[in-house]
């Protein structure tokens, strides 16, 4: 099982990475999209999210250990959701953690699962940390004025 921290593993599929303005003209453009927030439940609640985006956390507390049912409740989340209508492996899955580091993993979970349209936010939602090691002042997608909002 995977920990926080631990570099993505080797394979020869990864979600295609997207940036966060091409990630909203996606779901703009394609009505069946869905944007996944796979932070934990204290990122989402409390950093903020952004808007309509579903969560499913890839990795979240107590334990801070991948989430053994991620895809089972990405599927369920879609076939209650926009994609109800279709197919929901063909649908494109677009995930967002904080900095587009746990989406990749997120997203190699969901290709070898047999979805077949992922991508994942390259910047995250917060970005990068700066040389004074804050975050959302390099990219994101709050640092694009991208909408969001926060409990």
């Amino acid at each position: 099982m995977l920990h926080a921290g631990v570099p993505p593993r080797e394979t020869a599929v990864h979600p295609k990475p997207l940036t966060a303005k091409e990630a909203w003209q996606l779901l703009r453009d394609e009505p069946r999209a869905v944007l996944v927030d796979i932070r934990s439940t204290m990122e989402f609640l409390f950093v903020g999210h952004p808007r309509g985006a579903l969560h499913v956390a890839w990795i979240d507390e107590p334990e801070w250990t991948v989430n053994a049912h991620f895809v089972t409740d990405v599927r369920k989340v879609m076939l209650g959701g926009a994609t109800a209508h279709g197919e929901i492996a063909g649908a494109p899955v677009i995930l967002i953690c904080r900095s587009g580091k746990r989406s990749i993993d997120a997203g190699i979970a969901l290709l070898e699962a047999g979805f077949s349209a992922v991508y994942h936010v390259d910047e995250g939602f917060e970005g990068d940390l700066d040389e004074h090691h804050q975050r959302s002042s390099l990219g994101g997608w709050r640092y694009h004025g991208l909408p969001w909002e926060q409990c």
